[in-house]
């Protein structure tokens, strides 16, 4: 099996971009096949490197490897359509010599006419083979006059293309229904329908799936390569990512760029995770890294319906990719506020700590200065929860601290004893009293970070400012 990912570099990678290289390079990884990466770029008014270069970067952040194509080069090179364009002119030349492409002088106004007076007729749009009426004497004598021609393609309309869909199953199309289209814009260059078509079969590809809005361009290409003796390929068709609404996905919902998410902290794992399963089902539900999803991809579970986007569901793997992370992993990702603030001797246990309380790693920065800064505030209603503890109850912590040190069940169980307070009522105040939070990392490990001395400081603070 090969596979490819083909991306246009008009702009920056979005999450259906990332979605279709993803599941392209884990259905090669099932197979043990081969990945292709090629750039779709004959859109010279809107194609640019740079965004090329974007491309490649979050390919490679994201760990999702090419064996052939930029960078790697390969025996089918090369690997950008913009210097493919001799081979796409000889297969122009044999559709022509097979009378199976003729030239087409229509202007845009022309065509724009028709399809008003087929659609106020009834009838759907399609071209009315105007220019294939011409005889070879009339096209030279419009060459000759200077004026531009596209080439189109010359449907066969007897004829019924049935293919299999990898996501879809069996398809038909009349191709009395689909109208002889443009394999060669006015200016030489090839587009879409033409250009992918004839590298995929000429590249190998044998497997490719992308999104249901290239349903109807598969019999198309399938003629041409028909036509042109080429091996055909065998297309999955998934269905579109939308929002929670229904509506294309965009930006009020919420839809960033990878280079976005990038930049907002998620992390790739995240990214993998979460769109594998959408509109994908796996056995597992448990996080997986990029060879296990690849074990676990299975063509035919592709759901048909629309995959709705769900940043819950994001943000919970987002969580997931953060808890597998090792110290090493995640501590250089850390601000330099954090790298200040924890002393070297407890870095691994303030990782260690805070790493099941934060989604994003810039968070690590709010419970360094909840464990390395004393000057926080109680709020009106954590000072309400610590005048329900007594005198007592910060007497008995404060001696437990002062001769057992940061022993936390010596402290539980002094203030257990004293005060016979148990369950939210010992743990609420006692947290409360220790990091001025409602809520957060288990409190013995929080103790040991603080230290004694810090935590005595704390202590003090709740019985003389709050009882």
């Amino acid at each position: 099996m090969k596979t490819r990912f083909c991306p246009s570099p008009t702009g920056l990678m979005h999450l259906g971009n990332v979605r279709t290289a993803l599941f392209n390079y884990l259905a090669a990884m099932s197979q043990g096949g081969s990945f292709l990466l090629r750039i779709e770029d004959t859109d010279k008014t809107r194609s640019y490197t740079e965004y090329t270069d974007m491309m490649l970067e979050d390919l490679r952040w994201l760990n999702i490897a090419w064996q052939e194509g930029p960078e790697t080069d390969g025996p089918n090179g090369p690997y950008w359509q913009s210097e493919r364009q001799d081979i796409y002119n000889q297969y122009y030349g044999v559709l022509q010599e097979k009378e199976l492409a003729y030239p087409c002088f229509c202007t845009e106004q022309q065509l724009a006419l028709n399809r008003k007076l087929q659609r106020s007729s009834g009838k759907p749009p399609r071209y009315p083979r105007t220019c294939l009426k011409l005889s070879k004497e009339e096209i030279q004598a419009k060459l000759d006059d200077g004026e531009k021609a596209t080439l189109r393609f010359k449907v066969p309309t007897d004829e019924m293309i049935s293919f299999v869909d990898l996501v879809r199953g069996e398809q038909r199309f009349n191709g009395a229904d689909i109208g002889d289209f443009i394999i060669r814009r006015a200016d030489g260059s090839a587009p879409f329908m033409y250009s992918n078509a004839i590298d995929d079969s000429l590249m190998g590809v044998t497997h490719a799936f992308r999104g249901e809005d290239h349903l109807t361009n598969t019999p198309r290409q399938a003629m041409i390569l028909k036509a042109l003796d080429l091996p055909e390929v065998q297309y999955g068709h998934m269905s579109l990512i939308v929002g929670p609404d229904g509506s294309p996905l965009s930006k009020r919902h919420g839809s960033k760029s990878l280079q976005e998410l990038r930049e907002s902290g998620f992390l790739p794992g995240a990214l993998l995770n979460y769109l594998t399963r959408l509109g994908h089902t796996l056995e597992s539900q448990a996080f997986l890294n990029v060879d296990e999803l690849g074990k676990q991809f299975n063509a035919k579970t592709f759901t048909k319906a629309a995959a709705r986007f769900d940043e819950k569901q994001l943000l919970h793997w987002q969580k997931e990719a953060m808890l597998v992370l090792s110290f090493e992993e995640l501590w250089p990702t850390l601000s330099d506020v954090v790298h200040k603030m924890v002393p070297e001797s407890l870095r691994e246990l303030f990782v260690e700590t805070i790493q099941p309380n934060i989604v994003f790693a810039h968070e690590a920065t709010f419970w360094a200065k909840v464990c390395f800064e004393d000057d926080f505030a109680y709020s009106h209603d954590q000072i309400a929860i610590l005048k329900t503890a007594s005198v007592e109850f910060f007497n008995a912590a404060l001696t437990s601290i002062q001769e057992n040190g940061c022993d936390y069940k010596a402290l539980t169980a002094a203030i257990k004893s004293a005060t016979g307070a148990k369950g939210k009522a010992l743990f609420q105040p006692l947290r409360i009293a220790l990091t001025g939070e409602s809520h957060g990392p288990e409190l013995n490990k929080v103790l040991t970070l603080l230290g004694k001395d810090r935590a005595i400081i704390r202590l003090d603070k709740a019985l003389h400012g709050c009882v």
